[in-house]
């Protein structure tokens, strides 16, 4: 927030705020471009103030898979999600949780997770054309129902992958986009995918990872350096397989080091490729950061990267398009692979999530998000399939 402030200053980043509120938000949607720096910042101090609060009234103490959730949240608010696209996902999966006779603060996470299909509320409620007294509550209703059809999904979904995507909502979101965005596409609707890219400079944009970063590390040496990297150390040598609560089973010392650590690395890389400090970046590097609580490691990173890295050579891209330096920020979702099947399964499944996310997107419209979590989704679902498949008949 206060960012948000020097950024353009109150009026410019309030005004801004609103104006996102009712802006598209599809795959990708800069909103620091869409309306200012400032204004981007103040929706994801909204949005995490909003994950924050669905914790607390549920009674969820943070720890890794929490704030793995929240700063997910605040990231996809530099580019999808606003504040009023993120709640009647939540609604939707609280009353799915009841309808079960579950209480809402067990499907909390499928909840915040879920906001990646708020897109879905801002297309109803702002593209389709309808008067507003239709679009909004049509928009309501039909954000209740995707969140509903959640949690039995999700569930499903991580039977497929076992584990292996760290995004596991990502590939649940991609399911429903499908049939979402082919519903209007079936009614002649035109949603066919855009994007607005940032390449402008702000001098807060570019500190905030750092900053944030920083503070991690100073956290993590407060509690206790030698502790702390004792802690650090051990978790490098965990796979990060969902759920991995790496705060849990090593300790916060260790797990905020890791995730500064590992948030500054992927920064440093952003900075020697060129790319722009905007609003899809920030929101890449904070996912990391959130991810690093709960299963990326520095270790089973550098193949899945590789991989990647691989394929743009190999196929000729170039290195600074924007699919593709998002593919290097949420490819991390597959890190599990690599930690658990070793260094040539991550380069192999880094590889072939670059050359099937760029396809993904315009399955979906750009209606889920976590387009890398739908592909990782399908990426790890192939690979552990086949490992297992070779495992259990070898044995026998």
């Amino acid at each position: 927030m206060l960012m948000a402030i020097l950024s353009n200053g109150m009026v410019p980043a309030v005004t801004g705020f609103w104006q996102l509120q009712i802006s598209p938000a599809r795959l990708i949607s800069d909103f620091t471009l869409m309306a200012n720096p400032g204004a981007a910042l103040l929706n994801v101090s909204m949005v995490g103030i909003l994950g924050l609060l669905v914790l607390r009234l549920n009674r969820i103490q943070l720890s890794g898979p929490s704030l793995a959730a929240v700063f997910t949240m605040m990231g996809f608010a530099f580019f999808g999600k606003t504040l009023l696209n993120c709640i009647p996902i939540i609604i939707g999966v609280s009353i799915s949780a009841l309808i079960v006779r579950k209480k809402p603060r067990e499907y909390v996470l499928i909840a915040l997770f879920g906001t990646s299909l708020g897109p879905i509320v801002s297309f109803i409620a702002f593209e389709l054309g309808f008067p507003p007294g239709i679009a909004l509550p049509l928009s309501f209703i039909i954000g209740i129902i995707a969140g509903i059809v959640l949690p039995p999904l999700a569930i499903a979904m991580l039977h497929l992958h076992q584990g292996y995507n760290l995004y596991n909502v990502g590939l649940t979101a991609g399911f429903i986009g499908l049939f979402a965005a082919s519903i209007p596409n079936a009614g002649g609707v035109d949603i066919s995918t855009f994007a607005t890219w940032n390449t402008g400079r702000n001098i807060w944009l570019f500190l905030l990872i750092p900053i944030v970063a920083v503070l991690a590390l100073a956290l993590s040496i407060a509690l206790g350096a030698k502790k702390s990297l004792k802690e650090f150390l051990s978790i490098q040598k965990m796979s990060g397989r969902l759920p991995s609560d790496f705060t849990e089973m090593a300790g916060k010392g260790g797990a905020l080091a890791n995730a500064g650590l590992l948030t500054l690395l992927y920064w440093f890389f952003m900075l020697i490729i060129g790319a722009p400090f905007n609003g899809p970046v920030l929101g890449g590097l904070l996912t990391i950061l959130g991810f690093s609580l709960f299963g990326k490691n520095i270790l089973n990173n550098v193949p899945i990267a590789l991989g990647i890295l691989f394929a743009v050579i190999l196929f000729g891209k170039s290195i600074s398009t924007p699919w593709i330096v998002l593919a290097f920020l949420f490819g991390t979702a597959l890190s599990p692979v690599a930690g658990e099947f070793g260094f040539s399964a991550g380069l192999l499944a880094g590889f072939l999530h670059l050359v099937l996310v760029e396809r993904t997107g315009a399955w979906h419209a750009g209606i889920n998000l976590y387009n890398n979590g739908f592909s990782a989704g399908l990426v790890a679902t192939l690979i552990v399939s086949v490992i297992e498949w070779y495992k259990t008949n070898i044995e026998q």
